[in-house]
């Protein structure tokens, strides 16, 4: 059994607290959070409400401190509960500086400690089937593909921290980190890189990019925006192999370059109710089940690497402009 400490009870905590109430091995024993809003959400789950971490592993014995504060606060909380020991998961990103990053890994091999990182589209079927496809060469090689991942601004950053850079990294930590932590788990850390931005001119912030990545014999392109526009939020991926297209939209389907095209099969469960703005769903179960299964065998994830969440932090370090 895996006691579970959760810092930051916003949308992200809840979800993750849902989440471990369904998951044998885990059980949450406390929280840290400091508003009249997370004492009322502490004492309907029933657990212990701390104002601040020191406090909390002071008085509480737990295995993981689960972070899900607003990005800013990650490398503080990350390092802190490592210096005490504890197993670490961190809703992504891990950090808005590649040089934060390995901090928080050499911290980690310091104290014999694991870090875990919530790049959760690693536990949907449809990445599940995408990365076989690559990884097994069923299809042939690789011969193109590109991403996308398009929604209105966000409204829902308590304090406006979101549109800060310095605490967000803006739209490329918030948005395009999902697209570029899949292609590097896919084709490694691009040989090259380039992109565009743009946006209106009384915007904070650039509101829509471009990117592409190069590999070798290899390029992917990836698009990311935060419209000012009644946009439904859209995420797709096609990827074009040598036998054929596999595009994921509404449903996964591959082409073959002879025959019907095939759709796959992509439910998964349990389907947990979130609490936030996406419906029930299995990843996040998945995703927390598999964290707390590597710390009880006390192994670092095979599905999300040091080196991919090392080399995702480094190019949107650079392309944040931070």
């Amino acid at each position: 059994m895996q006691k579970i400490a959760i810092v930051g009870l916003g949308g992200m905590g809840t979800v993750h607290y849902n989440n471990y109430d369904q998951i044998e091995k885990a059980a949450v024993r406390a929280v840290v959070g400091p508003s009249e809003s997370d004492q009322k959400k502490a004492k309907k789950w029933g657990v212990e409400v701390y104002k601040d971490l020191d406090s909390l592993l002071q008085e509480v014995e737990v295995d993981i401190v689960d972070i899900c504060t607003p990005t800013f606060l990650h490398v503080e909380y990350a390092l802190k509960a490592l210096n005490a020991g504890k197993n670490v998961i961190i809703e992504k990103p891990i950090a808005l500086h590649r040089e934060d990053a390995e901090r928080i890994f050499a911290l980690a091999s310091e104290k014999e400690a694991l870090v875990f990182v919530g790049q959760v589209l690693h536990f949907t079927k449809e990445v599940e089937i995408l990365k076989e496809a690559v990884k097994s060469g069923k299809y042939g090689k690789v011969l193109d593909a590109y991403f996308t991942r398009l929604t209105e601004a966000p409204d829902w950053s308590a304090g406006g921290w979101l549109f800060d850079k310095e605490k967000s990294g803006l739209l490329p930590f918030d948005l395009h980190i999902h697209d570029l932590d899949l292609i590097i788990s896919l084709f490694g850390p691009p040989t090259s890189y380039s992109y565009t931005a743009a946006g209106r001119e009384n915007s904070k912030f650039k509101e829509h990019y471009r990117f592409n990545y190069n590999f070798d014999g290899l390029n992917v392109g990836a698009e990311a925006a935060w419209y000012n526009a009644s946009y439904p939020f859209t995420a797709n991926w096609r990827v074009y192999f040598e036998e054929g297209l596999l595009v994921n939209e509404e449903q996964l389907i591959f082409y073959p370059a002879e025959g019907e095209a095939f759709i796959f099969e992509t439910e998964a469960e349990p389907k947990i109710e979130t609490g936030i703005n996406l419906p029930p769903t299995a990843m996040f179960y998945n995703e927390l089940s598999h964290f707390v299964n590597c710390a009880e065998k006390g192994v670092y994830s095979d599905r999300i690497t040091k080196e991919q969440l090392i080399t995702t932090a480094g190019i949107l370090e650079e392309i944040a402009g931070l």
